[in-house]
């Protein structure tokens, strides 16, 4: 068996979201400011919006919740890989955002329960241990943090040639 620091996964996770990432800004600092006009745009032709990709991290963080306090598996979250954003605006997206910090808080919470053996125990469904899921969290949160930095430029780029 691996030698498994639960806590150092756990910070890892947390470091992502809203601490001291060693990539850049945390997933969190990359949101403050976004407006609700700006989340929803489409800077990118056929790419995923601000907006939408935090429904995706919500519904994903979601999944991983109940996987590892159900115990069952669960392919994908019920309202789809990128649920779709059907209520426009700012109390809207600020909806949003909360829904994804109290996903977050869910994910942390479950992450905070869990011991070494359990680590390694296979994910139901799976064949991949809860560690490597839960690494795959915070890989994911990091890619899709890059995204939005991406987009977040893009959109406040149009915004300046638009003035």
């Amino acid at each position: 068996m691996p030698n498994l620091d639960p806590d150092g996964i756990l910070e890892d996770i947390r470091r992502g979201y809203d601490g001291d990432a060693w990539h850049g800004p945390p997933l969190r600092k990359l949101l403050d400011g976004v407006t609700a006009e700006v989340a929803c745009s489409h800077p990118v032709p056929e790419a995923h919006s601000i907006w939408e990709i935090v429904a995706h991290l919500a519904a994903w963080d979601g999944v991983v919740v109940d996987r590892i306090t159900k115990r069952r598996a669960i392919e994908t979250p019920e309202q789809g890989n990128f649920p779709p954003v059907t209520k426009f605006g700012p109390e809207a997206w600020a909806e949003s955002l909360q829904e994804m910090d109290r996903q977050h808080a869910r994910l942390i919470e479950a992450v905070s329960t869990l011991d070494e053996a359990t680590l390694n125990e296979t994910v139901a469904g799976k064949n991949y241990s809860t560690a490597h899921m839960i690494r795959g969290v915070a890989q994911h949160m990091s890619y899709h943090a890059g995204q939005i930095a991406l987009l977040k430029k893009l959109a406040e780029a149009k915004d300046d040639t638009a003035s």
